[in-house]
């Protein structure tokens, strides 16, 4: 039996947009105990080492993962009139992409390493509009990311409407009682 070398049989090269695409799709099939770096190489047809051209380890890999589906998170055209609109409108566009893959922020809660790149901008984007409008930006940046993962997160059950609605509608409310 002879194994793959670090090109898939049709002898082109594995790039790190094939990896991370391959790795979201196992990370939403089967969790994150499904994704290690033999599963994805596996998925991908190539050696395990292959990957680590691309990406340093599991670590980088989830932070490269969570780069490319929270990039949208503070990608906003829409120019804000105020800094609630804005806090809304990024707590929204996050919820959305928790709830689209919400394995890939179960694999970032397990690995605190992961915890960098856009996720921290995010965390810090949110701390900075929020300190304008309370004396205490980091327990209520916590309070709403809570909100949006906890709101997000039964999505791996249930994919409804009703309940992105109702996210939107408990953050509404949140945000009515910080602003007063």
């Amino acid at each position: 039996m002879s194994r793959p070398r670090g090109r898939p049989a049709q002898g082109t090269g594995v790039s790190r947009n094939d990896i991370l695409t391959a790795a979201l799709a196992l990370l939403d099939e089967s969790g994150g105990q499904g994704l290690s770096m033999r599963a994805l190489a596996a998925r991908l047809g190539v050696t395990p080492m292959s990957l680590y051209h691309h990406v340093e380890d599991r670590t980088g890999l989830l932070r490269a993962l969570s780069d490319r589906v929270y990039a949208e998170v503070l990608a906003d055209p829409v120019k804000h009139a105020d800094r609630l609109g804005e806090i809304r409108a990024i707590l929204v566009r996050y919820h959305g992409a928790v709830s689209r893959h919400p394995q890939l922020t179960l694999a970032i809660f397990a690995t605190p390493e992961a915890f960098a790149g856009v996720t921290r901008q995010i965390t810090d984007r949110l701390t900075e509009l929020l300190a304008d409008i309370t004396p205490e930006p980091h327990l209520w940046r916590d309070i709403l990311i809570d909100h949006a993962h906890g709101s997000g997160l039964p999505m791996v059950l249930s994919k409804t409407q009703t309940m992105q609605e109702h996210y939107r509608l408990a953050l509404n409310r949140l945000l009515e009682r910080l602003e007063a």
